[in-house]
């Protein structure tokens, strides 16, 4: 097994988590070496569901603080095993979210005495399909807290709640016929160019929550058709995908989609709302950091939380833009500020 010293410096931290590869449903090595670190700590109970490690105080106090962030990175890109250069940690998971990940264990080993009773939540499958997620493993009791503190890159700075997205396909009929007497069909695939040409059109709106802007987008991401090199197509199918603002339910969404093809079958495959920011229910943490707040513009796991009446936010070192990329990594200065300025706030 392979041994993480919680007290080593936050860098070195950082460069060790990502030099123990974590791909989605490949997280038994760093969840094994996650859980024995902490399990070194008399100060916290310690618990394991599937790759997912949960720490906990007991200090009875009047608020619980939750700090989080996953485990698993998307596949490798040629970029393992970790460098340091030019005060940046280069590595896969680096941004996403491994720098995240060493300051919340850094916090849960050197702040035995915090001013708020707190768990951590170090968890599986972020990345992939929602269901395996492992904060849906556990229970709502488990994850009861006064405030949730996603480790999720932002440059250390807030971002706070989070859009929703919603995919669907629209379906295009046409009639089937063979190529070399296509004038006997009617192809679906030209008939598709109506719906690209809309949503070309489309001008997506913004909405404004708590003064924050939430930018909505509507893409087509997938085009399909046909069945064969010499068969006019009977069918196309355009996917889309729509970011919304949080200030729509999925209801609205869904609404929205269809009331913009009404002439044509919507299925919708899956829609996830978003969180809104609830910035006055998180305003001690935001005063502290002293970061003025941006809106999150994408979708992270502060939405299950608002699902719970936990308000969330989004706190974390790295480069959004940089998530998931070959050439991904964290400065180190981030890495510094954003442990010195959650130590101060726990410790207040």
């Amino acid at each position: 097994m392979t041994a993480l010293d919680l007290t080593t410096d936050v860098v070195d931290l950082t460069r060790a988590l990502v030099d123990l590869p974590s791909e989605s449903g490949a997280e038994a090595r760093i969840a094994d070496a996650v859980e024995h670190a902490l399990r070194g700590l008399g100060h916290l109970k310690v618990d394991r569901v599937g790759n997912t490690v949960v720490a906990r105080t007991a200090l009875g106090r009047d608020r619980r603080v939750l700090i989080a962030g996953h485990l698993d990175t998307v596949p490798a890109a040629g970029n393992l095993p970790s460098r340091l250069a030019e005060g940046r940690v280069h590595g896969l998971g680096a941004c996403d979210m491994k720098g995240g990940v060493a300051v919340a264990l850094r916090l849960a080993a050197t702040v035995p005495e915090p001013a708020v009773d707190l768990t951590f939540v170090l968890y599986e499958c972020e990345e992939v399909e929602g269901e395996r997620n492992g904060l849906n493993q556990l229970t709502p009791e488990v994850l009861a807290a006064d405030l949730a503190i996603l480790m999720e890159p932002s440059d250390a700075g807030i971002e706070a709640g989070c859009q929703g997205y919603l995919s669907a396909d629209v379906v295009v009929r046409g009639r089937r016929a063979h190529t070399a007497r296509a004038w006997q069909g009617v192809n679906a695939a030209h008939r598709a160019a109506r719906v690209l040409q809309r949503l070309d059109d489309h001008t997506a709106e913004r909405v404004v929550i708590d003064g924050l802007e939430y930018r909505e987008g509507l893409s087509a991401v997938a085009v399909r058709a046909g069945v064969a090199g010499n068969v006019v197509p009977d069918e196309c199918v355009v996917s889309v995908n729509y970011r919304f603002a949080p200030s729509r339910s999925t209801a609205d969404a869904e609404e929205y989609v269809r009331g913009l093809f009404p002439e044509y079958e919507v299925r919708v495959t899956e829609v996830v709302a978003g969180a809104p920011p609830r910035l006055d229910r998180v305003a001690e943490l935001v005063e502290a950091l002293g970061a003025v707040p941006r809106p999150k513009l994408g979708w992270t796991d502060v939405a299950r939380f608002a699902a719970l009446d936990v308000p969330a936010l989004n706190y974390g070192p790295g480069d959004p833009s940089l998530a998931h990329t070959a050439g991904e990594y964290v400065p180190v200065g981030q890495l510094r500020a954003c442990e010195r300025s959650l130590r101060a706030w726990l410790l207040r």
